[in-house]
Order: structure tokens, then sequence, then C-alpha cells
């Protein structure tokens, strides 16, 4: 049998049999993975992308806040440290008062024609120190509350040592100043001593009289 003999041989053999020889493109097409792969990643990206944005929004929130807790912090320190500053001396502010109650006293002595020259000496000692100490005062800012006849009572200034009746100064007004109050920075070192007014009681006429 001649080679051309075996090809047409074998070609009838293939169109009796239905197979043909393979094309490699064609299998390669029909191999191509289903298109909805792509799909599905893009679905995951998106979800992780916006996990991601939520806590990214989550941890700047707890930031800012952090940063406004410290912020309110640091003010209150600063606060704390003007107030420490400001009444460091109130308790030593709050003894010199007596000494200064005691200067005025004695200020407040007459002197007669007859009492000596060490009198009037010491007379103008003690007005030496209480200017001296008035200019400490001014300095450390502490100012005196003394109010005046009539005025009307303050209880957060004034405090009421009793109530008398009278006719010419109105009920919860002061009557009279016992000792003066003082303040530091604003803040009450120690209130007025005062004498509070209230109404005076009218006298209920005398009946007996005229049933007489």
């Amino acid at each position: 049998m001649t080679e051309q003999d075996t090809d047409r041989k074998y070609v009838e053999e293939a169109a009796v049999t239905g197979t043909q020889n393979p094309d490699p493109l064609q299998e390669q097409d029909t191999e191509a993975p289903a298109g909805g792969g792509a799909d599905v990643d893009t679905t995951a990206m998106r979800e992780e992308l916006a996990q991601a944005r939520a806590e990214a929004e989550e941890h700047r929130d707890k930031y800012l806040r952090a940063v406004a807790e410290l912020e309110n912090s640091r003010r209150r320190a600063e606060n704390d440290l003007a107030n420490v500053r400001k009444f460091a001396i109130e308790g030593f502010a709050a003894e010199m008062l007596n000494v200064r109650d005691s200067l005025e006293l004695a200020r407040t002595v007459e002197i007669s024609a007859e009492d000596t020259a060490a009198v009037e000496k010491m007379k103008e000692g003690v007005e030496l120190t209480l200017r001296q100490m008035d200019s400490i005062f001014v300095k450390f800012q502490i100012e005196e509350v003394n109010p005046q006849a009539g005025d009307k009572l303050d209880p957060e200034r004034h405090q009421a040592m009793t109530i008398q009746e009278s006719s010419e100064v109105p009920p919860n007004h002061i009557l009279a100043v016992v000792q003066k109050g003082y303040l530091i920075h604003d803040r009450l070192l120690r209130p007025a001593m005062v004498i509070v007014a209230k109404a005076a009681q009218v006298a209920e006429p005398d009946t007996t009289a005229s049933k007489a």
C-alpha cells in the first residue's frame, strides 16, 4: 500500500466516525472562566472600603473627643493654679484683719491736753502702721466691706448681729455697722457685722380712760 492510499484511508475513517483533528484555539475558547467572578470581587472590595471608612470616622471622633477633654483639663488646671496664686494668703490676711481692728480702735482714742508726748507719738505710730497696711491691702486686692446706715442688707456680704426697731431706717436695712468686712479678689474674706432695722411697733391706744 502506497503512502497516498494510507492518507485516503485515514480520511475515510474520520468521515465515518465523525472525528476531526482538535483545534487548540477552539478548545482554549471553550475553557474561558465564567464572567461572574469579577463582579463578586468588586462587591467585596466595596464592602471592605465602607467598613474601613466607618472605622476611620470612629477613630477620628474619638481623637476629637480626646483633644477636647485635654483642652478642658488644661483650662481647669490653669484656673486652679490662678486661684491658688490669688488666695494663697487668704489665711494670713484673715489673721491680719484682727490686727487692723486693734489698730483702728487705738486710733479712735482721744488724747487730752494733759497726756504726754509719748502717747502722741504712739498714736502717730498707729497711723503710720495703718497706712502701711492700706498699701499692702491694695497690693493684694483686699477691699473693705463697709456699708452705710440705710443700705439694704446683703446676705452675701453682711452678717446681722441683732435686729432693732427703727422708724428712720426701712426694715431689712442696715441700722449700724459693728465691724467692717473685707474682700480678697472679690471673694468674701469676712462679712461686715451689722445691726439690722425692723419696723417699729405702733403702740395701741389706751381705751380704759374713754370707758371710764
